[in-house]
């Protein structure tokens, strides 16, 4: 049984207020250090891409080819770890600066902006790990709760998994399209799709154009060298990126949820949630960069919108928070992690259900009514 329904109300509101007052206390303390680092990362990323796109044009050179490789393929991870996907989240929306604002902020990345912050700022923070309503659990295409029915196309799931890796960044583009709607529910028309897919399939040409034509093309009779460097810096951008957000959110200690937990949900039962439903790994500075800090991710699901560079400071407050509440805080080595989250991916490919936890548990116990499915202001927005 979840450790969730062992909490009284006074214990949920405890917890939500020493955490709104670690918040509260790092929002008062931005300043000129936060800007400071996201102007000099800006700036570190910009100068990888141009000497990674300007040894690939010497790729005929393999040392000048695994070296551009190698800081083009850094430049990708970094812009779409540490800079878009936390400047996305408004985490440095207070400086006023419209380079790195939230609303005017795109990426190097053939997701759209718009539909990026719909599925993953609202329907992800806000409805963090709960089963049909968090369209991260599995994507639309893999079996990632015992909840969830089995069907046969279920036994792909490793495979699944992999292909969702190796072109990740065109998944998470279509995420928003819920294409699983129409491919396997028949509950979308084709009219439908199409019409949603437009703006997509608009950024998705400009990247595709970018690095597979304008780039090679630019290197001449070294085409063959760009074109095969760029390939493989998105392949590592999207292998790394891909394992970075499954471990943060699939290894078998992650709990899920049902949909009548959110009914009512105080800030204290939300900040509940949020820690059961996240993992961290650990690692050096290195590590945390290149992740884009979601090394952190329970801190991160916590505080979506704080500057995640600070996320390595308060972990230590929030793992105490956890011990004094009797609350796992799920952390370990990243390939410790890693192996977890195949585990299950494999484990949940086959038909069966766990005895003894997951929603039908969860549910009788909470026993309250499914939540309305109407918009909603995300409460990790909401003035603490």
């Amino acid at each position: 049984m979840s450790i969730f329904n062992s909490l009284t109300a006074e214990q949920f509101d405890s917890i939500g207020r020493e955490l709104d007052a670690i918040r509260n206390r790092e929002i008062a303390d931005l300043g000129e250090k936060d800007a400071k680092y996201i102007r000099t990362l800006i700036k570190r990323q910009r100068q990888l891409e141009v000497a990674g796109r300007g040894l690939l044009m010497a790729g005929f050179l393999p040392p000048a080819w695994l070296a551009g490789v190698a800081c083009l393929s850094a430049s990708k991870i970094i812009d779409n770890m540490e800079i878009g996907h936390n400047v996305m989240h408004g985490q440095y929306d207070w400086m006023g600066d419209p380079a790195i604002n939230s609303q005017t902020f795109d990426w190097d990345n053939t997701c759209t902006s718009k539909a990026w912050k719909h599925t993953h700022n609202y329907e992800h923070h806000t409805f963090t790990n709960v089963l049909d309503k968090d369209h991260d659990i599995g994507y639309g295409i893999l079996r990632m709760s015992e909840d969830q029915e089995w069907e046969p196309r279920f036994l792909l799931n490793p495979i699944l998994a992999g292909v969702l890796a190796t072109f990740f960044q065109h998944f998470v583009a279509v995420q928003s399209l819920k294409l699983e709607d129409y491919l396997i529910y028949k509950t979308k028309t084709k009219e439908e799709v199409k019409a949603e897919f437009k703006p997509t399939w608009k950024k998705m040409r400009k990247q595709l154009f970018k690095d597979y034509l304008l780039f090679p093309a630019l290197a001449g009779p070294f085409f063959p060298f760009v074109f095969a460097g760029n390939v493989t810096a998105n392949l590592a951008r999207n292998l790394w990126s891909s394992q970075v957000i499954y471990n943060g959110h699939f290894p078998e200690e992650v709990e899920q949820f049902p949909e009548s937990v959110i009914e009512n949900e105080t800030r204290g039962q939300w900040y509940v949630r949020q820690m059961l439903g996240s993992a961290n790994f650990e690692g050096g500075p290195l590590m945390h960069l290149m992740s884009g800090n979601l090394s952190f991710q329970i801190e991160h699901h916590l505080f979506p919108d704080l500057p995640a560079h600070r996320y390595a400071k308060i972990s230590p407050e929030v793992r105490a928070i956890c011990e004094k509440y009797g609350l796992p805080y799920n952390t370990g080595p990243f390939f410790k992690q890693s192996f977890s989250v195949w585990k299950r991916i494999f484990k949940l490919a086959l038909p069966g259900k766990r005895k003894g936890g997951g929603k039908g548990t969860l549910a009788t116990v909470l026993n309250k009514k499914p939540a309305p499915t109407g918009e909603q202001v995300p409460i990790s927005r909401k003035a603490a």
